[in-house]
């Protein structure tokens, strides 16, 4: 039994013997280089970069007896780079070829985003426009209310008595309030006229009595109101100069009287004093 087991593995072994023998001692042909259809079933362990530029079908003698009168054609049947043509050669043909289509191509329309970006400009133009002229109403509304609001308080400013007048606005102005009430007291039964008038003259005449300085002064603002309209200056010269005028002639005419009546006393006194110095 043992010899037999013994003999089982010596036989094993002649047998795996043999059948390496038999693989290494059969004929095959060794290649220098890797078949074609080897190579191509291989993955390339390098990056394109430095890959082989795969060779371009040349034309034939009957394709390039073709028209090559437009430019397009005349770029395709140029000379076509070989596998030992770099990178740079093949961007240089393709760059040419696209500068010949680009020419070759007739100018395009305006596309729907370009008609869409031209409106929303238009938009915006119209709103900034529209902003610009409420932002110059807006500012020009502001210098009219700062220019009369300074044109009030500096007028009402001007109105006031210099303090080296010496005259006081509150008294003088109780005082023409008084006159007025007395004046329309007085004419409390005459007819709407007076009643209306007599307050209004006892009133004038009391301020330009107590409170000349500030009447003189309302008189200059209204006067330069007043020219503002022509019709209504030249009334009030005339008024003026009517009232100057009556009050002279007024004047002048109690001048007269009072030189008459000086007259008549000199010559009563005269008479009297020539039959006293008779009757003595």
């Amino acid at each position: 039994m043992a010899a037999r087991l013994a003999f089982q593995r010596r036989a094993a072994r002649a047998t795996a013997a043999a059948l390496v023998g038999s693989f290494a001692l059969v004929p095959t042909v060794a290649f220098a280089e890797a078949s074609e259809s080897r190579a191509s079933a291989k993955k390339p362990i390098y990056d394109d970069d430095f890959d082989v530029v795969p060779s371009t079908p040349s034309f034939t003698s009957a394709e390039t007896t073709k028209d090559v009168s437009s430019p397009a054609a005349a770029t395709l049947n140029a000379p076509v780079t070989t596998k030992s043509s770099t990178r740079s050669g093949e961007r240089t043909f393709t760059d040419s070829l696209i500068d010949v289509l680009a020419s070759t191509n007739t100018p395009r329309g305006p596309t729907p985003t370009d008609r869409l970006a031209a409106q929303i400009r238009r938009a915006r133009l119209f709103l900034y426009k529209q902003a610009c002229v409420a932002e110059d109403a807006v500012n020009a509304g502001m210098s009219r209310a700062f220019d009369l609001e300074h044109s009030f308080t500096s007028t009402v400013a001007g109105l006031a008595p210099p303090r080296e007048s010496g005259e006081r606005l509150m008294p003088g102005l109780i005082y023409v309030l008084v006159s007025g009430m007395a004046g329309s007291i007085v004419a409390r039964n005459r007819n709407v006229v007076l009643r209306g008038a007599t307050p209004l003259a006892f009133g004038l005449g009391a301020a330009w009595v107590v409170l000349p300085v500030t009447m003189n002064n309302v008189s200059s603002l209204v006067w330069k109101y007043e020219q503002k309209f022509p019709a209504v200056a030249d009334a009030h010269i005339r008024t003026r100069e009517g009232i100057e005028k009556g009050i002279y002639m007024a004047k002048v005419h109690a001048e007269i009287a009072q030189h008459k009546v000086d007259e008549a006393a000199t010559s009563v006194r005269e008479t009297v004093e020539g039959w006293v110095r008779k009757g003595k």
